[in-house]
């Protein structure tokens, strides 16, 4: 009766964040995720002579060569693309001081991504992980291949207790072997995962979205509290009465930001911050509309 009642549940939260995220999908994002992302996966199609106006870094010098006069390469857009979601589901995922958990609030991202990608025609592939890499769904086409991803965004009870990014990383560069779109959503509570970054981004169009609650930027002022490592599971003390307390847990969440926003852009790649109390939706029409001016 229990299991009933609990895959009762699991769909019933699938379906809310179904018609949520595909109403977001259809009136907010329309049009935008692929105008962020036209032209990110072009193909060879074939050699042409060069004509007045045409782009000089497009000459083919082999072909030019064999027949003694400037041809240049034709390239056109792939009309199917592949979107990776690569999606960090360890224990400091499952907290939360406003209405929802960071893992919530990264489930209804990960489906507006997915129902933009499929209504662009591309597939929709996900990695789930935590010190290890605990799922992978090889990327397909289809509604029913969505709600599949959902569901194991909601349902999955993480095995591994801490957080690998790098061996993430290096998974998914064993894994897909041909250019994606790649989206790694993390509170990027680790570290050392930079070389890692850096092979993704080489290969792949990776974009880092960093999901936070407003607690682990400024804690407040609620006296002696004891806190708990949800990942370590150690235990201490805290005065959170002194200034000098709360001033420390502001600048550890800021001077891990920077380096993990700078890790990115050393690497040209972008990454978006949304706050449990902020808007995704605004956050991510942004980073799309940032991605349609650099084209």
């Amino acid at each position: 009766m229990q299991s009933e009642l609990d895959t009762s549940e699991i769909l019933k939260k699938v379906r809310t964040i179904e018609i949520k995220t595909r109403g977001i999908t259809n009136h907010i994002f329309a049009g935008e995720y692929h105008s962020a992302f036209k032209g990110r996966g072009m193909s060879f199609s074939e050699v042409r002579e060069y004509a007045y106006g045409d782009d000089i870094r497009s000459i083919d010098w082999n072909v030019t060569a064999r027949y003694k006069k400037p041809y240049i390469k034709i390239f056109e857009e792939e009309r199917e693309l592949t979107l990776m979601l690569l999606v960090d589901v360890s224990r400091s995922s499952f907290f939360g001081t406003r209405s929802q958990f960071k893992s919530e609030l990264t489930a209804e991202i990960c489906a507006v991504l997915a129902f933009s990608a499929i209504k662009n025609n591309d597939k929709v592939g996900l990695i789930l992980f935590s010190d290890q890499v605990e799922l992978f769904i090889p990327p397909k086409k289809g509604k029913h291949h969505i709600m599949r991803i959902i569901r194991e965004l909601i349902n999955h009870k993480p095995q591994g207790k801490g957080t690998n990014i790098g061996e993430a990383l290096k998974y998914f560069g064993n894994v897909i072997k041909k250019k994606s779109i790649a989206f790694l959503i993390s509170d990027f509570m680790d570290d050392g995962f930079h070389e890692q970054l850096s092979m993704g981004t080489r290969r792949h169009d990776l974009t880092g979205i960093q999901v936070y609650d407003p607690a682990e930027v400024e804690i407040p002022d609620v006296g002696l509290v004891r806190l708990r490592d949800v990942e370590s599971g150690s235990t201490r003390w805290v005065d959170t009465s002194s200034k000098k307390v709360r001033n420390a847990f502001y600048d550890t969440f800021h001077k891990n930001r920077r380096a993990v926003k700078s890790a990115f852009l050393k690497n040209g790649s972008d990454l978006v911050s949304v706050s449990l109390e902020g808007s995704y939706i605004k956050e991510l029409r942004s980073f799309f509309k940032r991605r349609e001016s650099r084209r």
